[in-house]
């Protein structure tokens, strides 16, 4: 199927021949949909702690840091910001050269309220010899529009969104990245030292490290902390082949076969590669000014104490059967702490003998934990909280995106779309066992929930393949357990527009 230049090609990348051939297989063969129990709800498999008990869970989580612990918040912030700007990228190629939709309108209508209207100013007055007002009052919106996009102005259509100014502050505004930076200093900072890891793209890495060298001294003084900042690319060997409509793979004009990348899923490597005991996951655009802060740094201390506080109990009954001398109360027990506190259920767990028992019961409590917060829904697009039927039999939580259901069944519809919650990723991770070692993540992925997508490529229509997304079938072998958390915590920005939001003025 390859010729040797395929081969160099695949070589090069990392790739093996037969990865290559599988994920073609997996074109022909599609990938299954997952068969629902029902969505996740309070009181099914989503715990809403009560005020006495979030205090306690802070409790814990600042024993824990004390401890000793390393402690890692991860942040994926490789993405461009140009879906940000669509609206204003249709603008300026409009026939038409006054803000004339609701977006726009509201864009040029609030333009001061923006934390980069300053730099923007500059640059209009650097490249149009005038100011934003001056060029606004002689009807030259696309000129300011084009400077925030263009390489030549603020580049914002190219830049990523880590670095873009999200936020005003008396002594300058932020880019999410130093928000990031901030919580890490606020909750998961251990032993006066915060370690704070972007994964980037390979042609904005210089920038990153340019704006962690301005800025990081700052805040480590500010909140007397040292910080650790580190980077990663997504590994070119969790690239996936295109493929054409018919199966085959997809080729440039030159020849070549076309890789794409592999979606979030293929982070599941470069947190691997994280040295750490618990390690936070955040998106890079849910950020909020330090007005807003103290309600997420709350939470995030709440979650982290939560999945301690089980990490603990599963470590408790691993060393337990380890000594070998355990009654069958306590193996009832543990099976209650499986089935309860961690919701994962076997249906027929009565029919299995002890031995079987055993061997199961460690299957469960010794592979990595996470706890996730969830939202109540009130409508935004992505995944949810379900209870799912897992391959081994068993019935677990997971975060499940629409692509992963059934869209004919139109009970799974139903309960995707009534769902109560969603999933606006907020992660905390345990990834080393109960003797200290390191879990290797990639063996935890379930291969059978990656996705296909139509794109095209220079007018030719193709076959795209994405990973099992990092918090979805990247982590779907892990003993996951969901936290209600305040909506107050979850304020993405997915449009320039939404930096007017008041949780970003």
């Amino acid at each position: 199927m390859f010729s040797q230049q395929d081969l160099n090609q695949l070589s090069q990348k990392g790739i093996s021949p037969e990865q290559a051939e599988r994920q073609l297989g997996e074109f022909k063969t599609g990938f299954p949909f997952l068969k629902l129990e029902g969505a996740a709800a309070i009181g099914r498999g989503i715990v809403a702690p009560t005020d006495a008990e979030r205090r306690q869970y802070v409790e814990v989580w600042q024993q824990y840091k004390a401890g000793g612990r390393r402690v890692v918040k991860f942040v994926p912030a490789s993405g461009a910001a140009s879906r940000m700007f669509k609206d204003m990228f249709a603008f300026v190629d409009a026939d038409y050269d006054v803000p004339t939709t609701d977006f726009e309108k509201k864009y040029f209508d609030n333009i001061e309220r923006f934390a980069f209207y300053g730099e923007l100013d500059a640059v209009c007055r650097k490249n149009e010899g005038k100011g934003i007002k001056e060029l606004m009052a002689e009807g030259r919106y696309k000129a300011v529009a084009a400077q925030m996009l263009k390489a030549e102005g603020l580049n914002y259509g190219q830049l990523p969104k880590g670095l873009l100014l999200f936020h005003n502050y008396e002594d300058g505004a932020r880019t999410p990245m130093e928000e990031h930076l901030v919580e890490g200093a606020l909750y998961a900072a251990s032993n006066g030292e915060a370690h704070v890891h972007f994964t980037v793209s390979h042609e904005h890495m210089e920038l990153f490290k340019q704006k962690v060298a301005q800025k990081a001294n700052g805040y480590a003084a500010k909140y007397g902390i040292t910080y650790d900042i580190t980077f990663s690319e997504q590994k070119p060997s969790t690239d996936t082949i295109a493929a054409n409509p018919d199966g085959t793979p997809f080729r440039n004009s030159d020849g070549t076969l076309l890789f794409r990348p592999g979606g979030h899923g293929a982070l599941i490597e470069n947190l691997n590669e994280i040295e750490a005991d618990v390690i936070f996951v955040k998106n890079i655009d849910n950020v909020v000014p330090d007005r807003l802060k103290p309600e997420t740094v709350e939470w995030k201390q709440v979650i982290a104490g939560v999945l301690v506080s089980l990490q603990q109990r599963a470590f408790d009954y691993l060393r337990l059967l380890d000594t070998g001398c355990y009654s069958h109360e306590q193996i009832e027990e543990m099976i209650r702490f499986v089935q309860q506190d961690l919701c994962c259920r076997k249906a027929d767990i009565k029919e299995l003998e002890d031995a079987d028992l055993v061997i199961y019961l460690r299957k469960k409590l010794n592979r990595p934990m996470r706890v996730c917060g969830v939202v109540k829904n009130v409508g935004e697009p992505g995944g949810g909280p379900f209870l799912t039927y897992n391959q081994d039999g068993t019935v677990s939580l997971q975060i499940l995106e629409s692509s992963q259901i059934d869209k004919s069944n139109k009970e799974y519809m139903e309960m995707f779309t009534k769902g109560t919650h969603f999933n606006p990723v907020d992660l905390v991770c345990a990834v080393r066992n109960y003797k200290g070692e390191p879990f290797d993540l990639p063996k935890y992925v379930d291969p059978a929930t990656g996705f296909i997508s139509q794109k095209s490529k220079s007018g030719k229509e193709l076959q795209a393949l994405e990973l099992p997304g990092l918090w979805n079938g990247a982590m779907s072998d892990w003993s996951t357990v969901f936290v209600e958390v305040p909506l107050g915590t979850f304020n993405p920005v997915k449009t320039v527009n939404d930096l007017l939001r008041d949780q970003h003025q």
